[in-house]
């Protein structure tokens, strides 16, 4: 069995490079001792691949380097994929000249060639292997070009040829950054004739000092709106009203001669309350596809570099600003990407902050309760709880940053790409990764809680009863006083708020089996539009679902996964306070 580490900067195309050489034939975990991603993958039965954490050095020993190091000491590693920006050479080779201090073979492959080449950069291959002392091969991952030579020279062993005995060790890294420089001035002609890239002009407007902010929010109000307004809001109605106008109409008619308790399960229980939260599956690709768009285009590196200033006053780098967006699609994921961050403080306080995010999870109950109380302005209503989220993530920050985690800021460096049209291909997958995850949340756990919400609010200890006198009612009664100064105290709301634990989505479910009926005609004679606000704001805050409390307990301990559920909970029910009790005060 060979053995490959695949190593590189962030953002060069590792991944891409991963996921062409072993296919599905992956596997990920983490490193033992430290909550860094561990992939492996393999190319054939014979050669496994292991894709190391992106780092951009071997010296400044953060978790990731520390893996990274151990692995190539200790991992008996055949062969080193050394993955490096062809269009900026200077910076990634010095990760190449640390990495020719193990003495293992290595394969340089010069990704985004065709960005090189259209800055006018032409590279002697020949002569940068000679002088290197590796194999070197040209690629362009986004566009499959060069892709198949990488794997024949796994797969051949043509590797074995590039151990260079030259000394490596440089005293400093100014001295491996002047052999950088003498190796490229011998195998590289530049055409560039010091016109700007089009990255560079356009970043002149999307970085200038005083309109990167409002570009900033604009161009996130506009995904909304995509969301919310022009296609996602859309297609949910849609559906919606295929669901509640032909489906269940049409299914009751065809149960006519069932028995009262299977037509209610199958109607009530399971359609209800499944296709409830299904109907909003159009608003969660919409905004997937939003977000997915920028982070192809290279924008979002743009956005973590705009809010390094905002988020130095939390005591984060403008780099943790990545895991709290990837926690607007699900709290699981920006958590888990925190560990990329270079400290253990960054890491926990942002493990922290990232569910104040609002994930897609919630959006069902947004979409459902702004469509209802708040007409045509579904838009402004859910764009404004996303900034309660955000504006309560900074004071939380600095509160925490100053009593819980008083230690010192670590330098912010984060890769700018080149600017490019996102391929429809990409955009199509990432959006059906989550749209898939979505609906096999909707097929377990939703349908699992619609069955057993039906179960509890059909029965009691008598057997089958009215849901006023059920198991359901009567632990939403108990529950009912701690909401009733937030504005929404009914059984019906409580209960739904306590099956939210397992997934957001399941309020929605919940609420479509409890009422059984068309929520839009009832829910107005249970809620006024201030205390449906105060509501949406709570269901914001609360604790995350079970699994993002999982995660937050294998990731940092039991004892910050308490901590996180008991902060949460507490701020979700002072804020809803405020802003009902406050509200009454104008409305």
């Amino acid at each position: 069995m060979f053995t490959a580490a695949l190593v590189g900067n962030p953002n060069v195309g590792k991944t891409t490079l991963f996921n062409t050489l072993t296919g599905s034939n992956q596997y990920v975990g983490n490193w033992a001792g430290v909550t860094v991603e561990k992939k492996e993958g393999f190319l054939d039965s014979n050669f496994k691949i292991v894709d190391l954490p992106g780092i951009y050095a071997m010296d400044t020993f953060s978790n990731e380097e520390k893996v990274s190091k151990d692995f190539l000491l200790n991992g008996n590693v055949d062969v080193i994929i050394n993955i490096v920006d062809a269009s900026n050479l200077n910076r990634n080779l010095y990760l190449t000249t640390q990495l020719k201090e193990f003495n293992i073979p290595i394969i340089l492959v010069l990704n985004m060639i065709d960005v090189a080449e259209s800055k006018g950069i032409e590279i002697n291959y020949s002569t940068l292997s000679e002088e290197l002392g590796v194999m070197v091969i040209p690629i362009s991952a986004s566009k499959n070009k060069g892709l198949s030579e990488v794997k024949n020279a796994l797969l051949e062993s043509s590797f074995k040829n590039y151990i260079s005995n030259s000394n490596f060790n440089f005293s400093s890294e100014k001295e491996a950054y002047v052999y950088i420089e003498t190796v490229l001035n011998k195998c590289i002609k530049s055409t560039f004739n010091n016109t700007e890239t089009i990255s560079e002009k356009i970043d002149k407007v999307l970085l200038h000092k005083f309109l990167s902010y409002p570009i900033f929010l604009i161009i996130f109000f506009f995904i909304f709106k995509f969301t919310f307004s022009w296609v996602g809001q859309p297609l949910s109605d849609l559906l919606d009203d295929g669901l509640n106008k032909i489906l269940i109409p049409k299914l009751g008619s065809l149960l006519s001669n069932s028995s009262p308790w299977f037509k209610s399960l199958l109607l009530d229980g399971i359609v209800s309350g499944v296709g409830s939260v299904v109907v909003f599956l159009p608003i969660i690709l919409a905004l997937f596809i939003g977000i997915s768009f920028l982070e192809d285009s290279g924008y979002m590196a743009r956005a973590a570099f705009i809010m390094d200033k905002f988020m130095r006053a939390m005591g984060l780098s403008g780099k943790a600003f990545i895991p709290l967006v990837v926690g607007f699609g699900c709290s699981v994921p920006g958590i888990m990407s925190a560990r990329t961050l270079e400290s253990e403080k960054d890491r926990k306080l942002t493990a922290l902050l990232v569910p104040l995010m609002s994930c897609n999870a919630r959006l069902p109950v947004y979409a459902l309760m702004s469509s209802i109380f708040f007409p045509g302005k579904q838009t402004a209503v859910i764009f404004t709880l996303y900034f309660i989220g955000i504006f309560l993530s900074f004071v939380i920050g600095l509160l925490f940053k100053n009593t819980l985690f008083k230690k010192d800021e670590e330098p912010f460096l984060i890769e700018l790409p080149e600017y490019k049209m996102p391929e429809l291909k990409n955009l199509f997958n990432h959006t059906w990764d989550k749209g898939k995850g979505f609906l096999k949340k909707a097929g377990t756990i939703i349908f699992s809680i619609s069955i057993v919400v039906w179960l509890l609010s059909n029965f009691n200890f008598n057997g089958m009863t009215d849901i006023n006198s059920s198991f359901l009612a009567a632990i939403g009664r108990f529950l009912s006083p701690i909401f009733k100064p937030l504005g929404f105290g009914t059984w019906e709301t409580s209960v739904s708020l306590l099956t939210g634990l397992m997934a957001k989505e399941v309020i929605v479910g919940s609420m479509g089996v409890i009422y059984g009926g068309d929520l839009a005609t009832i829910l107005p004679s249970y809620f006024t539009p201030l205390s449906a606000f105060s509501f949406l704001v709570f269901v914001l805050l609360y604790t995350p679902c079970i699994s993002t409390v999982a995660v937050m307990r294998k990731e940092y301990g039991k004892k910050m996964a308490i901590f996180s559920v008991l902060y949460q909970i507490s701020l979700a029910w002072i804020i809803s306070f405020l802003v009902f009790n406050v509200g009454k005060l104008f409305f």
